[in-house]
């Protein structure tokens, strides 16, 4: 369900069929938008998508891929449409109801968190009764199916703790709230209890009560389920998530944990701006402790990390401004740290400075300082 950051790629048209050849099947068709969605040709897999839609205008596969190419080109309200077209009471809505309709109803329901919740709640209720169904067909639940319906049974269950949480709704207010939220991370750890993004979530939902050991703890557990784990394996969780995970360290001063799975994430996508900004905020926050604690922080002084911080700052910002970012407080915050970091005399580096060998050193040196004799990171 998580959407992916698209990234500009030369991909080769394909070549229409001519006449004297055999048209395609629907099955073919398929194959090959869901292969351009993945190459982040949108264009081009509405095209394939279309002429399915010619021969099965109710296919509901189509029609998904449909409302996740318009997604992908900004065309929010067309692919609300595309997806309420799955629904009851439309007429060419398939039976069952896929649950991804409604997970992506959910998500472009922001304005209305009421609705958004509904359409969590009955994406839970449907994936339940699928995961039900695959264990009443003796299914022993290590099957990839099984593990899916899970992970996104969690998701649908997280979601709707991110909607009562969400400050700038009047539910966060709500004297139901908390134990909603507790309840609601209850059951997602009922299905999978060593599910990192709900004990992420359950580490944020102690963190607002003002119980930092706890939520260390629950980071901690998150973390060690995949922190050892290849970057490109399904346990590991998606981007998105990994970056709320450094969020939370961050509130925690846990610098350490944060660098590297920033490292991680910069390794999969070296232009994701969320992660520049962390990453800079990180330096910029182990300046301002080194300040405090004699100008130095495991033996880094000050200024060398106030000008790692300006280094990361910079490349957010430009990145924001070449990828025309639509969140523009980051820039804002990136532009103010700069502008903080300008008074104090730290100066960007030039171009090519402190890198390759450099910055390698510079993660080999964090590791090695932040990992116990069990090679294990400390979380205190």
């Amino acid at each position: 369900m998580g959407r992916t950051k698209t990234k500009k790629q030369t991909v080769s048209k394909v070549a229409e069929p001519t006449a004297t050849s055999a048209a395609p099947s629907v099955a073919a068709l398929l194959d090959k938008a869901q292969s351009l969605i993945v190459q982040c040709d949108y264009e081009l897999a509405a095209r394939f998508i279309q002429r399915i839609l010619e021969q099965q205008p109710s296919n509901a596969q189509a029609k998904e891929m449909l409302g996740v190419v318009q997604l992908e080109m900004g065309e929010i309200d067309e692919a609300k449409q595309t997806f309420t077209s799955l629904l009851p009471p439309n007429p060419d809505a398939p039976s069952p109801t896929p649950p991804s309709a409604h997970l992506y109803l959910a998500q472009l329901s922001d304005d209305e968190p009421k609705l958004a919740l509904k359409h969590y709640q009955t994406a839970v209720e449907l994936l339940s009764a699928q995961l039900k169904g695959k264990e009443r067909a003796g299914s022993n639940g290590s099957n990839d199916d099984e593990i899916e319906l899970k992970s996104n049974i969690v998701r649908a269950l997280i979601g709707q703790v991110e909607v009562w949480m969400d400050p700038t709704y009047d539910l966060c207010f709500a004297p139901e709230a908390e134990k909603t939220c507790e309840d609601l991370l209850g059951t997602a750890l009922k299905v999978d209890p060593d599910n990192s993004e709900a004990l992420q979530s359950l580490a944020s939902v102690r963190m607002s009560q003002q119980r930092p050991d706890d939520a260390k703890v629950c980071l901690e557990k998150a973390w060690t389920a995949w922190k050892d784990l290849d970057l490109d394996n399904p346990k590991v969780p998606p981007i998105s998530a990994r970056l709320g995970l450094v969020r939370l360290f961050l509130e925690l001063s846990l610098y350490s944990p944060a660098l590297l799975v920033l490292h991680g994430v910069m390794t999969a996508d070296d232009e994701e701006v969320e992660a520049w900004y962390l990453e800079g905020w990180c330096y910029y926050l182990m300046a301002e402790q080194a300040k405090e604690n004699d100008g130095t922080l495991d033996d880094l002084g000050w200024e060398e990390l106030a000008k790692d911080a300006r280094d990361r700052l910079e490349t957010c910002q430009m990145l924001h401004m070449h990828q025309e970012h639509p969140d523009k407080p980051l820039l804002e915050h990136v532009q103010e740290l700069i502008a903080n970091l300008e008074g104090m005399g730290i100066k960007a580096s030039a171009p090519g400075e402190g890198e390759e060998e450099g910055d390698e050193a510079e993660w080999v040196d964090e590791e090695a300082e932040i990992e116990d004799e069990d090679g294990d990171v400390e979380m205190s």
